[in-house]
């Protein structure tokens, strides 16, 4: 599945200047012809440090990045600047990331302390939630794939440095070697900033603006209900957009530590188009997580909110799990994924109801399923089958996608699409987009949505919207 890829074990390359300039040194003369590049993947254990501080000390705002967090799993990761990327339109997305990917390992020498969590080279992968982008006003394009400069991830007490370095024959190797020492010493120096512990309050109060009035949210319910009546669909989910405006640029990192802080059973995440645009969120859903060529994926739809007390919360999550007609949203949800991964001879195993998913703010109906994934089957293809779920389009999906275009007034862009990483061994984790912004400086975008089926209420629908919505505003500084 994923194309062989010389490994060497030197766990102490960055201790010493010379061993690392030598190693280089000899990388490129392997270098058969002068067209020829390599990338040369170091990995390197390190002291705690935190990722988010990582990106908020040497990032960029023309660079891609790439960041998650579960704060309650103690895993995140962060990606930064680029070694080698990939970006595609089109419906042959996924399947195009998967060649680049592999054409990238295939002249990849990876290094270092490779035998710990997230070692060795990732590819971390930020698609639209269409294949095409009709308007041409996506700030992302359908695809983007790359192969960050720097990766510094850290696992409960476990912290690893991966630098990449792309060799070709026309490289200085000293200058390469006085730029890895000198981003290393930047890096590790961000250990000592330290706001992981700590909420940002916010100075500014916002007025957001819908992006189309609340009564186009109601309209299109309604017109959904009537196809939904005519048997044309059984199900379609519809999003809701503000815009808010702050007096000053709002900070990202600030932000996404306050997601974190609010939120750690979410998946925290931001990424970037490399053009000062950001696209952040704390989303409840994975897609997909492979580990060992073990497949975990969940179906999540079907909401209520918290109860204020613990008699309240009881309520709501009693009636979230006799609700008919969210059980049928669910159901929708679980038929979906598990004849999609049929469709790729995995055997999916799940429990035969489901479980609740409390956060914060709001419970869900959640039924985790799970796999083993056959050889020869990429991370890539079942990312292709499962996206988009009925979860956050609809069912049947063809139909739902046109209807969500007829609907919507606004482009989805990264919203509700598959965010996330494949690493060299073939594990991967991915997370819907869900819960999100899109920041531009002083300007943030934010969407929500909501599971369209027979028995639902426009007013429901936009209130459930609005309290998803609230969760993200609050954290925004």
């Amino acid at each position: 599945m994923f194309a062989s890829m010389p490994v060497t074990y030197r766990a102490n390359l960055f201790q010493d200047r010379k061993e690392l300039h030598q190693f280089l040194l000899a990388c490129k003369q392997t270098l058969i012809e002068e067209g020829q590049k390599k990338v040369v993947s170091i990995s390197i254990e390190s002291k705690p440090l935190d990722p988010l501080a990582v990106l908020d000390k040497i990032a960029e705002p023309e660079q891609l990045h790439f960041y998650v967090e579960k704060a309650n799993q103690g895993e995140a990761i962060v990606a930064i600047d680029t070694a080698a990327k990939f970006k595609f339109e089109g419906v042959q997305r996924f399947d195009q990331a998967q060649k680049f990917i592999d054409s990238c390992l295939a002249n990849t020498i990876a290094t270092g302390a490779l035998d710990l969590p997230f070692s060795g080279p990732h590819f971390f992968c930020t698609f639209t939630f269409f294949d095409e982008n009709l308007n041409g006003d996506s700030p992302f394009p359908a695809a983007t794939v790359f192969l960050p400069s720097w990766q510094v991830s850290s696992k409960k007490d476990c912290c690893v440095i991966v630098v990449n370095i792309v060799i070709d024959w026309h490289i200085n190797i000293s200058t390469v070697v006085d730029n890895i020492l000198r981003k290393l010493d930047k890096i590790r120096a961000s250990g000592n900033q330290n706001f992981k512990y700590n909420l940002i309050e916010r100075k500014h109060k916002f007025q957001p603006q819908d992006v189309t009035d609340k009564k186009h949210f109601q309209a299109s319910v309604l017109s959904a209900l009537e196809a939904i009546r005519a048997d044309r669909i059984s199900k379609i989910v519809l999003a809701h957009a503000i815009e808010v405006n702050s007096p000053q640029p709002f900070h990202r990192v600030d932000s996404l530590n306050n997601l974190r802080r609010m939120y750690p059973d979410c998946y925290v995440f931001s990424t970037s188009n490399g053009k000062g645009q950001n696209f952040i969120g704390a989303s409840p859903e994975r897609l997909i997580r492979i580990r060992d060529r073990e497949l975990e994926t969940d179906a999540l739809a079907g909401s209520a909110p918290r109860g204020k007390t613990a008699t309240e919360d009881a309520y709501f999550a009693e009636r979230l799990l006799r609700s008919e007609k969210e059980r049928r949203e669910h159901r929708v949800v679980i038929d979906f994924i598990v004849q999609r991964l049929a469709s790729l001879d995995l055997t999916p195993q799940r429990l035969p109801g489901p479980s609740l998913l409390k956060l914060s703010n709001i419970q869900h109906l959640w039924t985790p399923i799970r796999g083993k994934i056959p050889l020869g089957v990429h991370p890539l293809e079942i990312l292709a089958e499962l996206h988009p779920t009925p979860a956050v389009a609809g069912d049947p999906r063809d139909v739902a996608l046109r209807q969500i275009r007829r609907y919507e007034a606004f482009d989805r862009s990264v919203y509700a699409a598959p965010l996330g990483w494949i690493d060299h061994r073939g594990n991967s984790e991915f997370v819907v987009g869900i819960r999100s912004a899109l920041i531009d400086s002083d300007r943030a975008r934010l969407y929500a949505g909501a599971g369209i089926v027979a028995g639902s209420d426009p007013d429901k629908e936009l209130a459930e919207i609005q309290l998803k919505l609230q969760a993200l505003l609050k954290a925004l500084v």
